[in-house]
């Protein structure tokens, strides 16, 4: 498997990973909340890094440098590390703490965060949401050997 900054041309696929696995996970909101133009506007501020294995895009992250901010994690096949290398290769890159808000019923993607070293800072709800969410932040951003 091979982490690395996406290609413009694999953007599409990417929108497609980000609504398959939004669908597949956020079962607490309605399906047809989530669309691939999100994805596409999101994309053209951040960097968005692919977790390749045989041609094919196992999963992806993107990036918002300014405010060393983890918008997106996403993976289609779990429990094969393709989260953890993803993650690990943002850190590398960032400059410094890195942070990230979960949605408060993700609690699969809150263990995961846990076990990556991230601490809870701060909870709260955006203004028209009736989701909460929680700001996680790793203190020391540097892959974890």
């Amino acid at each position: 498997m091979q982490v690395r900054r996406a290609w413009s041309e694999e953007l599409p696929a990417c929108a497609d990973l980000y609504v398959k696995v939004l669908r597949e996970t956020f079962t607490w909101l309605p399906p047809e909340r989530h669309q691939r133009d999100d994805f596409l506007r999101a994309a053209r501020d951040e960097e968005i890094y692919v977790a390749v294995e045989d041609g094919r895009i196992l999963g992806l992250a993107g990036f918002y440098r300014p405010q060393d901010f983890l918008h997106s994690l996403y993976v289609t096949e779990r429990g094969r590390g393709v989260g953890k290398a993803l993650l690990d290769h943002v850190c590398a890159v960032a400059g410094g703490p890195l942070s990230l808000k979960v949605q408060a019923p993700n609690a699969r993607a809150q263990a995961f965060y846990k076990r990556e070293g991230f601490i809870c800072t701060e909870e709260g709800r955006d203004p028209g949401s009736d989701v909460d969410w929680m700001r996680l932040v790793r203190p020391k951003c540097a892959a974890k050997s």
